[in-house]
């Protein structure tokens, strides 16, 4: 074949080498985008040609994005052409920066049994899908992990993050060490500690960093050493102490023991929980309610069901009692223990100053709420005049003098609380509550116990509070229609599962509709 001069045109070759490809997979604050530039680093250092991408995922987890970094050994001086996005069965190593991670890329196909090693940190970071649900809609490590054996040609797993806290680093260093041990990149241990010297900032701890986990790498056999790092934590409760050390609080220790000893843990519990919300008075209220109750529990059978009905309410009334309103938030957000808790999830040095800012977008109701009765109803019968205030959130500085002030003055407010509107809401929607439950107890004692657990569905704050307590009076609506039934508590059961399984209740208002049919 001649070009159009006649001169006879040499054949294009194209090289069979293909570059070695390298996906990060990591969210918002995990030095992914940092990862992936000492990967790059590292290959030019060694005189290979790399290019790195990123491909933002926010809508899919608050900040998912995947890294995508190829690299070749120069080739007769001429640049390659790399590819910018990650194709399925293509990619040679897979870096994930949290469990949930490295299973989004098996099912994107980024893990290949006959090419891919998958390097993983064992610790979870909730997704958004996760975290949305009324109910518990955690995800089961223990498939990713099993998955990985099948999916991936080799897998090295373990809690990177646990390493990356002790060493006062980020996981990205971590990440860095045990690539650096799986042996996939022809580069000496060396070259990567020279890239992160290079950086020239937080040297040290990505250095500790890096280096444990390079050794943690070495040890791990695969698989099946994430086990026990992906176990669900139990519950655990205090047990009941022989004294408090304040007279008033040692009575209520007094009265928890009045009880049977199976229900002393939950009872303290409780009690601690209403004492720290309020004072010692009001958990003396909740004693008072838990012991009417047992007593309608005793005289129903209950011993020969364990006192389900009183463990129920022991569990559920403190939940009630200790509602979250704006007092109770303002009491929360400027303890010392939370600026602790900062300092140390955020591992911050001697010296440095750190500020928190909090997004704060409070509803006429709540504002309403932490008004006197009289005053809140006032507010809330003209909310064309009041509520143009509360259209819009707030970002509040509370590291500055003025907006910490502004919040420890609302938490001061506690003494008042038994005043507000919001309590006197919150008590009337309680002895509705436990008016429906105690009703049952002669009639169908499981159906009452199950009627006190549907409490579960009331959570959280503003709307969300809303949404959880609109479920829970139609769950609750439902108790006349099953308590004749010999399946109603599992009915029950079945309402609160429903309810639990969507944020605008479709899936109850399905199960609602086959009680009407029964």
């Amino acid at each position: 074949m001649n070009d159009l001069s006649g001169t006879p045109k040499t054949p294009t070759r194209y090289t069979t080498e293909r570059p070695i490809c390298i996906a990060v997979m990591a969210m918002g604050g995990q030095g992914g985008g940092v990862l992936a530039d000492w990967i790059v680093e590292l290959a030019e250092s060694e005189g290979w040609h790399a290019q790195s991408t990123s491909v933002p995922g926010v809508a899919q987890r608050t900040g998912a994005t995947i890294y995508y970094v190829e690299m070749l050994p120069p080739k007769a001086g001429r640049a390659p052409i790399l590819s910018l996005m990650p194709a399925q069965g293509e990619v040679d190593v897979v870096l994930a920066a949290e469990l949930m991670e490295a299973g989004r890329s098996m099912l994107r196909g980024l893990v290949t049994p006959d090419r891919t090693t998958l390097i993983a940190s064992t610790h979870r970071l909730y997704s958004t899908a996760e975290k949305e649900k009324p109910g518990d809609a955690t995800a089961d490590p223990a498939v990713v992990i099993d998955a990985a054996g099948v999916a991936a040609k080799s897998t090295i797993a373990f809690d990177m993050e646990a390493l990356a806290n002790k060493n006062n680093s980020h996981i990205s260093a971590c990440l860095f060490g045990t690539l650096a041990a799986s042996g996939t990149l022809p580069f000496r241990r060396e070259s990567f500690e020279a890239i992160i010297k290079a950086g020239g900032r937080g040297v040290e701890p990505s250095l500790k960093a890096f280096s444990a986990a390079y050794d943690a790498a070495r040890q791990t056999p695969g698989p099946a050493a994430a086990r026990p790092v992906l176990q669900r934590p139990g519950k655990h409760f205090a047990p009941l102490p022989a004294s408090a050390g304040r007279p008033d609080l040692d009575k209520l220790l007094a009265r928890i023991r009045e009880f049977p000893a199976p229900l002393h843990p939950m009872l303290f519990a409780g009690v601690k929980h209403l004492v720290d919300f309020q004072d010692p008075a009001y958990a003396g209220e909740y004693l008072d309610r838990a012991r009417a109750l047992h007593r309608l529990d005793v005289d129903n059978g209950g011993a020969g069901k364990s006192f389900a009905f009183t463990a129920a309410a022991a569990k559920y009334i403190a939940t009630a009692m200790a509602y979250d309103d704006v007092i109770r938030v303002a009491d929360l957000k400027t303890r010392a223990s939370r600026y602790e808790r900062v300092l140390r999830e955020n591992s911050v040095g001697d010296g440095q100053i750190v500020y928190t800012t909090e997004y704060m977008h409070p509803r006429l109701e709540e504002v309403a709420g932490t008004m006197p009765a009289p005053l809140g109803r006032f507010l809330e019968a003209f909310p064309a005049l009041f509520g143009w205030a509360f259209r819009k959130g707030r970002r509040v500085r509370s590291g500055t003098i003025h907006w910490f002030l502004m919040l420890y003055g609302l938490a001061m407010l506690k003494p008042i609380r038994r005043t507000t509107l919001r309590h006197k809401r919150e008590m009337a929607h309680l002895e509705k509550w436990l008016a429906v439950a105690t009703a049952q107890v002669a009639k169908n004692y499981d159906v009452a116990v199950e009627a006190l657990n549907a409490r579960r569905l009331v959570k959280g704050y503003s709307d969300t509070h809303a949404r959880g307590e609109s479920k829970f009076d139609r769950v609750i609506g439902a108790v006349p229609l099953l308590a004749a039934r010999a399946d109603g508590a599992d009915w029950m059961r079945r309402l609160r599962d429903a309810a639990l399984l969507d944020e605008k209740g479709i899936a109850l208002d399905g199960a609602l509709k086959t009680i009407a049919t029964l």
